[in-house]
């Protein structure tokens, strides 16, 4: 019962700081997710090499998110992170995405079912090497890619997909990964 209590306190955490944090693009612009978005591709693991702000990830560094196949609409979620340092502590959390349209997932963490946070694929790559995800809110973002670095090119092409949903990529965070 009190790993149940934990679960659904930090689902709920989740929730109201996916609330309450800053938000990162002008909401009057169109967002959209990718329409030719291929759930089955974006499994594996991806690296976060930048990302807005966001309560929930205060002090992550070297994140990760692994998807997962559960069936034809549902993805396991791991994200793990190092706190503080690339060789800090791990902390993980598992979840579950359910993709409710092209691009479209809904996340949830925990054991609290009514609990779900948007998170689109704006954008990935057609190689699905380099990816942009975003929230409809503007409360949070992330440029994720198959490796820890990216090429100048890569992190330009993925800016431009982030202001063209109306985001200020000059108020991301660089995610910095150990280089062993």
């Amino acid at each position: 019962m009190t790993q149940i209590r934990f679960l659904a306190a930090l689902a709920l955490a989740f929730f109201v700081a996916a609330c309450t944090g800053g938000i990162y693009r002008d909401t009057s612009m169109p967002i959209a997710p990718q329409m030719d978005f291929n759930a089955e591709r974006y499994l594996g693991r991806w690296y976060e090499i930048a990302r807005y702000p966001v309560p929930f990830q205060k002090g992550c560094t070297a994140t990760t998110a692994d998807y997962g196949p559960i069936d034809a609409t549902h993805i396991t979620v791991i994200n793990t992170c190092r706190q503080d340092s690339p060789d800090g502590p791990r902390r993980s959390i598992e979840g579950t995405a359910e993709v409710v349209g092209p691009g479209a997932l809904k996340v949830r963490f925990g054991s609290v079912p009514f609990v779900a946070a948007d998170y689109w694929v704006l954008w990935v790559d057609e190689a699905y090497q380099i990816a942009v995800v975003g929230v409809p809110s503007g409360r949070a973002g992330w440029i994720l890619a198959r490796t820890p670095s990216i090429s100048a090119a890569d992190r330009a092409r993925a800016e431009a997909e982030l202001v063209a949903n109306g985001y200020d990529p000059a108020r991301l965070i660089e995610v910095p990964h150990a280089t062993d």
